[in-house]
């Protein structure tokens, strides 16, 4: 049995890598970081038309109909770059959302200008801190519109569109959740910008007042997508943080070999050893839980609620061990701005809080394996 993917979905990983060297070097990562623009707009262009941003949305909706072992492939290399765009809060959670839930008119006006690279797209989920849960739920819908505020959601001072959760009952259930599509650009929602630990990634305070809105499915069925969405997110977020992780780990080990003191590479001292193995063994162990997770997304297969949940809590231990450790390598230089350390350690940081923490995705392996288990 091969546990690996083929040799077409590697020669499309050798494109993407080839591509975002060319196109999305450091230099163009801290043009984002120390600028004022929230997102590498010909970075963006540039996916669309190598077709990355539509790889697993239908042809008959404009995209290459590829799926998700594909997606899987270009959101590593996305994780590995390091890219300042708004990849995730798009393809990952609104393209999803869409093809879970979306109507026929739905997915013709958005999944298309998805992949065009038209509109940028988000899931507008959380109402202050915590985790995902139908009780943090407080934004109400009423008649067509929406009121409440939402943050901090990803990407959502750029975005098109959103896929907002929204109360709809008062029975205490999940199924008082139901979803909607806003579009973002036509009135009666305001985006703040949100302080963030890696501003490449920007997150947005959205106040909706009265804003029309149209539904997202069957009324009282949002939770139920929602958790879908999730967890199909969290097997392709952890893709990124796998690809973040070697690089990191690539980052550490030719410092190591290249860096002398006490005249021979610092490689070759008995701790740094030990530093870049148990980098290499984090890594290795998300790859492997993240390759389970493929497999379980691409086949729709039943275990996926507990493959997702593997690989999301050990893809965000490996890519905050690494790039931490990539610090520690480096020693005081690793601190500096100067050094693209930090880069990767805010990366991090801030894709380990993007789908709920690494705590909630813990508890969440428990109880489904409990369920599975009691069945």
């Amino acid at each position: 049995m091969n546990f690996d993917f083929s040799d077409e979905q590697k020669q499309m990983r050798d494109e993407a890598r080839k591509f975002l060297t060319e196109q999305c070097p450091p230099k163009a990562v801290r043009e984002v970081l120390d600028g004022k623009a929230p997102y590498d707009k010909a970075l963006w262009k540039g996916l669309a038309e190598m077709g990355f941003l539509g790889v697993a949305i239908p042809e008959e909706f404009g995209g290459a109909g590829a799926g998700h072992l594909e997606l899987c492939v270009i959101a590593e290399e996305m994780g590995r770059a390091n890219a300042p765009v708004p990849f995730s809060s798009t393809v990952y959670l609104a393209a999803e959302a869409l093809l879970l839930a979306g109507s026929e008119a739905q997915k013709q006006k958005w999944l298309r200008k998805i992949a065009s690279g038209e509109a940028i797209g988000t899931l507008a989920l959380f109402e202050g801190k915590g985790n995902p849960s139908p009780k943090a739920i407080k934004l109400q819908a009423s008649g067509g519109t929406l009121t409440g505020v939402k943050k901090p959601v990803p990407d959502g001072a750029i975005a098109d569109f959103a896929v907002v959760a929204a109360r709809t009952g008062s029975t205490g259930r999940d199924s008082d959740i139901s979803l909607f599509l806003v579009d973002l650009k036509t009135g009666g929602v305001e985006a703040k910008s949100l302080t963030n630990v890696d501003p490449t990634r920007g997150q947005a305070e959205l106040t909706f007042n009265n804003a029309k809105a149209e539904p997202l499915g069957a009324a009282g069925d949002g939770w139920s997508i929602l958790t879908q969405v999730l967890d199909r997110a969290a097997v392709l977020l952890a893709f990124e943080q796998v690809g973040g992780s070697d690089r990191a780990l690539e980052m550490g080990r030719d410092y190591a070999l290249d860096r002398i003191a006490f005249g021979r590479p610092i490689g070759s001292f008995q701790a740094v050893k030990h530093m870049l193995a148990d980098m290499y063994v984090s890594a290795t162990l998300a790859r492997s839980n993240c390759y389970y997770g493929a497999w379980a997304l691409s086949t729709n297969a039943a275990e996926l609620p507990e493959a997702a949940a593997a690989a999301r809590i050990s893809a965000t231990q490996a890519f905050q061990h690494c790039s931490k450790n990539n610090i520690q390598v480096h020693g005081g230089m690793g601190f500096t701005w100067e050094f693209d350390c930090h880069m990767y350690y805010r990366r991090a940081n801030a894709t380990a809080l993007t789908l709920g923490s690494l705590s909630y995705w813990e508890d969440q392996l428990i109880d489904r394996m409990r369920k599975k288990n009691a069945a």
